[in-house]
């Protein structure tokens, strides 16, 4: 071999190299920083419809933050008509509120309803669960739709026919017939949430349970309630928060004695006589506060996301 022909292939060498070096730059420049494909340049559309999207949502946000604000700063106003504030601000109106519509008694029966409710939905709601995560028998998805039909159904179109029922059985108007009419949307709603969450629970945990000698007693209290109680405690709060604020079915069912919170927010805004609506705001103040601390404690312990979910089919060849 020459000398002529060694610089020839020298230079080919080269020459490859370096077209190798080009495509390797070339490739590595349309990925990002971190070894990913470099985003496509967005389109002048999809950025209107992005800033669109978040003004409305802006919007949406500032008109319920200052509605909020104006019933709150009412709620502590001596005098506000025709300037842009109030011309004194006064706590008076929340200890009228507390005389005037009877907030005592009235926070008792939404004790006693709401406690009620929880418990009595935790105590039939989580059987229930069970035997629909565990238990395979024909027509189960025709059982889960009908315990599901309340929460789907408008409280109303069930309501008026029950608060009839109770009517005539000497039920409505008693705690007893609100707790029952509370408990109809309240039971399912339990189901719907604990019973996937039972089937994420291994079943062979019950298996090795038996085989070491444990009765069904020493299992549900030993292993089953601590994997249960996270559900049970996420399942109650979205219980209590839904039966603070359900009114329709307490409206329906309710008597003088027997109204929680937000039914008797409801006649001191709409019963006749004449109130400062100071004092009604200031009512409805300490409602949203209330909820509002609920529903805070209940996100601490359970995602929106999570209740969306369905129960799985099982099929077993016979």
């Amino acid at each position: 071999m020459n000398s002529s022909q060694t610089t020839v292939k020298i230079d080919g060498a080269l020459a490859s190299s370096g077209s190798t070096q080009d495509t390797q730059h070339t490739q590595g420049s349309s990925r990002g920083t971190h070894g990913r494909p470099a985003r496509a340049p967005t389109s002048i559309a999809a950025r209107c419809y992005r800033a669109i999207v978040w003004g409305v949502m802006a919007l949406f946000l500032l008109n319920v933050l200052l509605m909020i604000a104006t019933v709150a700063m009412n709620s502590f106003a001596t005098r506000w008509f025709g300037t842009p504030l109030p011309q004194g601000f006064t706590a008076h109106w929340y200890a009228q509120a507390w005389n005037d519509f009877q907030l005592a008694s009235v926070l008792r029966v939404t004790v006693e309803v709401v406690g009620a409710v929880v418990l009595l939905s935790i105590a039939l709601g989580v059987p229930a669960a069970y035997a629909l995560a565990r238990v395979v028998f024909p027509g189960k998805r025709l059982v889960m739709l009908v315990f599901l039909l309340p929460l789907m159904v408008p409280p109303v179109t069930y309501g008026i026919p029950m608060a009839t029922a109770m009517y005539k059985i000497g039920l409505a108007g008693t705690l007893t017939g609100v707790i029952l009419a509370n408990l109809v949307p309240s039971l399912p709603f339990v189901i719907l949430v604990m019973t996937p969450f039972i089937e994420q629970i291994d079943p062979n945990l019950e298996s090795a349970a038996r085989v070491f000698g444990a009765t069904t007693a020493r299992y549900f209290r030993h292993v089953l309630l601590p994997l249960l109680v996270p559900g049970m405690l996420a399942a109650g709060l979205l219980v209590l928060v839904r039966t603070i604020g359900m009114f329709e079915l307490t409206f329906f069912t309710a008597g003088p004695g027997t109204q929680t919170l937000v039914v008797a927010l409801y006649y001191a805004v709409f019963s006749t006589g004449v109130r400062a609506s100071q004092s009604i705001d200031a009512m409805a103040m300490i409602y949203m506060v209330i909820t509002l601390v609920w529903v805070i404690i209940a996100l601490q312990f359970v995602s929106p996301t999570q209740l969306v979910s369905r129960v799985k089919e099982t099929r077993h060849d016979v």
